[in-house]
């Protein structure tokens, strides 16, 4: 969109449209909060959705089981990972204009009127950053840690369909975590830890600052790019 086109937002016609849309990974430990953190978020950020990738898990009848009889749910052979990248593509694609704020001139470092498009997927899920497809679509990266004592606690008053056997936290879903989380360490930067035993609170201020602060540097981005007529000033 050229800087000299009006748009028309309300009653108030705009010379610009700012359009921001940030994908917004949020994984960790199990039980760790994430989906409780996600839903939270959700209703505090502007046209916020939720991708949980507890949703992409194979049936029970197609997934492995090893030599002990643990069903291998935590690996990433248990998912339809393919349909959950999709899926975040299809969010990316689609996600269309539904409200707007507007800036001031002082907002947006010149005299042309701007308003803002602001759309946010926060994906939550415990393997996360283990794939590259998902990797590259990531423009924050949050991990809930939890010690093991905890994890485990907190896994304890859970219940799953189908149950956990006798011994599966420390002979499966534990060992898992720990191999996974060690594996991306490795390749992948930019992660922003969270500490699982801290309070709902604190942890939504955290984040939501942080994602507002990450809004604010593409805002300020797009505006250099269009002040300075470049073409490519939407960030997907």
């Amino acid at each position: 969109m050229q800087d000299s086109q009006l748009v028309t937002v309300g009653r108030k016609e705009v010379d610009r449209i700012l359009i921001m849309k940030l994908v917004v990974g949020l994984g960790g430990v199990t039980n760790g909060g994430k989906t409780t953190l996600a839903e939270k978020l959700e209703k505090l950020l502007p046209n916020c959705s939720i991708i949980s990738q507890d949703d992409f898990f194979k049936p029970e009848s197609e997934v492995e089981t090893d030599e002990r009889g643990f069903k291998q749910y935590d690996v990433l052979d248990a998912l339809y990972i393919e349909e959950m990248v999709k899926s975040i593509h299809a969010w990316k694609e689609n996600s269309t204009r539904s409200s707007f704020s507007t800036g001031d001139s002082k907002a947006t470092h010149d005299n042309l009127r701007s308003a803002e498009e602001i759309h946010i997927l926060i994906v939550e899920g415990f393997l996360l950053y283990n794939y590259e497809p998902l990797n590259e679509l990531w423009n924050r990266r949050y991990f809930i840690t939890l010690p093991y004592e905890e994890c485990k606690r907190r896994r304890s008053t859970r219940v799953y369909h189908p149950a956990d056997p006798p011994g599966y936290f420390d002979g499966h879903v534990w060992p898992m975590y720990l191999k996974h989380k060690s594996e991306f360490e490795e390749k992948t930067s930019n992660i922003v830890y969270l500490d699982g035993t801290e309070s709902q609170e604190e942890l939504l201020s955290h984040m939501y600052n942080d994602i507002i602060q990450e809004l604010e540097i593409q805002k300020s981005e797009q505006v250099t790019a269009q002040r300075f007529g470049s073409s490519d000033s939407v960030r997907y």
